[in-house]
């Protein structure tokens, strides 16, 4: 057990320092801290209102933030990390699990922001319901991320246009959990969304599952 989580660990730094040399994922990040710029320069409203909007953007940057790293590596270069790794299931592993400490870095920062940055006032206990809404709507983009990539989407274009129709379409149902009722929530000042946000994590490791059932089988 002590050695899987090794191995499983040590290919996390190897994809971490991968994903950092390709600077890659310094786009999606970027772009979602300009928007949380703009929307906290201006006047959004009292929190937590303006958590749904950051949320929303949190979607497709977390979505696009999976990809890139899923894609981290050419398909021969995979083939590598998988033979030194010892197996498809613990780069999968390390993969889920390096997209998911971005995403909940992400909900932190996007949660805290308003508050380190423009200084909005807020009750400590008010927190757990921005970061779950944030975190809801990042861990939906990672299973999103995830099916849109190599294996199960070889071309990037393809790739992408699949990844923004699937987050459009499920993005404006407010009805639709995880995204949509977690954000429904922050806007009605509802209980924290811990449910949507467990379901979301939940489904990222589906997606996991799924691309390692795909890859095994190749």
């Amino acid at each position: 057990m002590a050695r899987t989580m090794a191995r499983t660990v040590a290919c996390a730094r190897l994809l971490t320092a991968d994903v950092l040399r390709s600077q890659r994922v310094l786009l999606p990040v970027i772009l979602y801290a300009g928007v949380l710029a703009v929307l906290y320069t201006g006047d959004p409203g009292p929190l937590p209102a303006p958590w749904a909007a950051s949320a929303l953007v949190l979607y497709p940057v977390a979505t696009w933030l999976a990809l890139v790293v899923a894609n981290s590596e050419e398909p021969p270069a995979r083939l590598v990390t998988v033979a030194a790794a010892g197996g498809t299931g613990r780069v999968i592993t390390a993969t889920l699990a390096l997209v998911l400490v971005a995403d909940v870095a992400l909900s932190a920062a996007a949660t805290f922001w308003p508050m380190v940055v423009s200084h909005y006032r807020l009750p400590p206990d008010a927190l757990p319901l921005g970061f779950c809404t944030h975190l809801a709507a990042a861990a939906t983009g990672t299973a999103i991320g995830l099916l849109v990539a190599r294996p199960l989407i070889t071309r990037i274009g393809w790739s992408f246009c699949v990844g923004a129709v699937l987050v459009t379409a499920t993005a404006v149902q407010s009805w639709l959990p995880p995204v949509g009722t977690a954000v429904l929530a922050v806007t009605n000042g509802s209980p924290v969304p811990w449910t949507q946000a467990v379901l979301a994590v939940v489904l990222a490791g589906a997606a996991a599952v799924v691309v390692w059932a795909v890859e095994s089988r190749r």
